[in-house]
């Protein structure tokens, strides 16, 4: 049975999982639908078209399924959808999406945001992402796996952001950053590959060494930018993780490739 603080309101028609804790004044909006054992502080706001995973922990006044800071929104029953695992901490907030873009905003599985994050309108974010303070993500933009975001930074909508990157704190982010990159900056430049993750989450001395080798490669002096992508793609054609990155450079994209600063 769920457990529900007297002062909570759970409006008719929500839909809770076995063993959900509501605190203290929390408000849960008819469309809303809460996973097992997830556990809400207090004063938390469920609202909108909204689904949140099992075995998350929502902290004091976050508001999750707001309507998208859009001018175009209507008030159509567009979705929020959060996975598994999460924990989103004090006065964060993730809204649902746009008719207009994918008409949905998903998080994945085991994320962890911290307080005063933000994830907009029709964002995709991952597995294992970390938000840190007052991080923002702007509207449609992709956070891939294992990728943190620094302290106040802030990610331009449309923008990609690669498995396992790393963005230094208050950097503003208006391009697309490779997997296995670590960038800072205002605006945000490509600084070399997040070696400090990969080296904590696992990778193998002979991956990080190939990943090293074609990023030197890649953003060398020689050549153009397409040649030296084809020869990347030649010689490393056996390491996937090093492909990741070609087939993200490769791939259609809205904003354009964050690259190594160009000193004058």
């Amino acid at each position: 049975m769920s457990k529900i603080h007297t002062t909570a309101i759970v409006a008719p028609g929500a839909r809770l999982g076995d063993d959900v804790e509501v605190g203290p004044f929390c408000i849960i909006g008819e469309h809303a639908a809460i996973g097992a054992r997830t556990r809400l502080a207090n004063n938390v706001v469920i609202e909108g078209h909204t689904e949140i995973g099992q075995d998350c922990v929502i902290h004091a006044f976050a508001v999750l399924g707001g309507a998208p800071q859009h001018l175009a929104y209507r008030g159509e029953p567009t979705r929020l959808v959060v996975g598994d695992r999460n924990v989103i901490r004090e006065f964060v907030t993730m809204h649902i999406g746009t008719p207009g873009g994918r008409a949905i905003t998903t998080v994945g599985d085991d994320g962890f945001f911290m307080a005063q994050a933000h994830v907009a309108h029709d964002c995709i974010v991952r597995n294992k992402v970390v938000l840190a303070h007052g991080a923002t993500l702007g509207g449609h933009v992709v956070v891939d796996d294992f990728a943190i975001v620094g302290g106040l930074a802030a990610v331009h909508q449309y923008s990609r952001i690669g498995r396992h990157v790393n963005i230094g704190g208050l950097a503003a982010v208006t391009k697309d950053v490779i997997p296995f990159g670590s960038v800072w900056g205002n605006h945000a430049h490509l600084e070399g590959l997040n070696l400090v993750g990969l080296k904590r989450r696992g990778f193998s001395r002979e991956v990080i060494n190939d990943l090293r080798a074609a990023y030197r490669l890649l953003f060398a002096d020689e050549g153009t930018f397409q040649e030296r992508i084809e020869d990347v793609s030649r010689v490393f054609a056996g390491s996937s993780e090093v492909m990741e990155i070609i087939d993200f450079i490769r791939a259609e994209a809205s904003r354009p490739l964050c690259l190594p600063h160009v000193a004058d």
